[in-house]
């Protein structure tokens, strides 16, 4: 008996190829993928849902602050020192400018007091160098005119004159001293020579530089009483007196001492003439 003939189903041409066969897929392992699809989806989803949540609200954090430790007080208290320092050094920086301040206010003071000071004492001096200047032209003046009018030579005296002449010089002894005056009781040095000598009728120029050119000359080593004493050049004496003996002399001295008496070794005369 024939067996019946089973007809055959071609079959495809890559069937013979592993790699190409596609193995199928249990339902399990198709859940399982799908739960962690799902499951990634939803935390994507969570995730971004929190962002925009934590944007639109802004969150407040509190921070806690750490404890102080011993090496942390340490500084602290080593800063304070610092601060506390510097507060001193700045303290003590404005003491001084202060007294540095104070120091040129005062040494600024002491210079314009200084300044007048020496103004005063220039202008006393001006004042008088011109008092001297203005003296100095009016004893010129004087003898000037004096020597056009008078004879340098004394006349020859009576008896017994020398005593007149210093009876009177001494009675005018505590007069006072002024220059260009001519007695009675005040006297420069010349007027109180001429009125002296006239009491016996001698007539002397007014100056002293005149004075000096009368008479005879005489050694200051032979000077007797009588004798009139002069200082400063010969026909430029600045000063005259009379000699009335023991070392002495009489003269109109200066504003200070008036007409005195004087010791002739304490101011030594330039020289000396005799008239009578």
């Amino acid at each position: 008996m024939e067996e019946p003939l089973i007809p055959l189903v071609p079959m495809s041409h890559t069937a013979h190829i592993r790699s190409h066969r596609k193995p199928r897929r249990s339902a399990s392992k198709i859940a399982m993928r799908a739960g962690v699809a799902g499951g990634v989806l939803s935390t994507l989803a969570v995730a971004g849902a929190s962002g925009a949540a934590n944007a639109a609200e802004p969150v407040t954090q509190t921070l806690e602050l750490p404890t102080l430790t011993a090496d942390l007080a340490a500084q602290v208290a080593q800063s304070a020192d610092a601060t506390q320092q510097a507060a001193a050094n700045y303290e003590l920086e404005a003491e001084r400018d202060a007294a540095a301040a104070k120091a040129a206010k005062e040494a600024k003071a002491d210079l314009a007091v200084a300044k007048k000071k020496a103004e005063a004492k220039k202008k006393a001096a001006e004042a008088a160098r011109k008092a001297a200047a203005e003296q100095a032209v009016s004893r010129s003046s004087e003898r000037t005119t004096l020597s056009t009018s008078t004879s340098t030579t004394a006349s020859a005296p009576a008896s017994g004159s020398v005593g007149t002449v210093i009876a009177f010089l001494k009675a005018q002894v505590g007069d006072a001293y002024v220059l260009g005056a001519t007695g009675p009781s005040a006297w420069d040095c010349s007027s109180l020579v001429q009125a002296a000598f006239k009491q016996v009728g001698v007539d002397l120029p007014r100056v002293s530089q005149d004075q000096s050119m009368a008479g005879t000359d005489v050694p200051l080593s032979s000077i007797q009483v009588g004798d009139i004493l002069y200082w400063g050049g010969k026909g430029s004496a600045y000063h005259v007196g009379v000699y009335i003996g023991n070392g002495q002399y009489l003269d109109a001295a200066n504003p200070s001492k008036g007409v005195v008496i004087q010791q002739l070794s304490g101011y030594p005369a330039s020289g000396a003439v005799r008239v009578l």
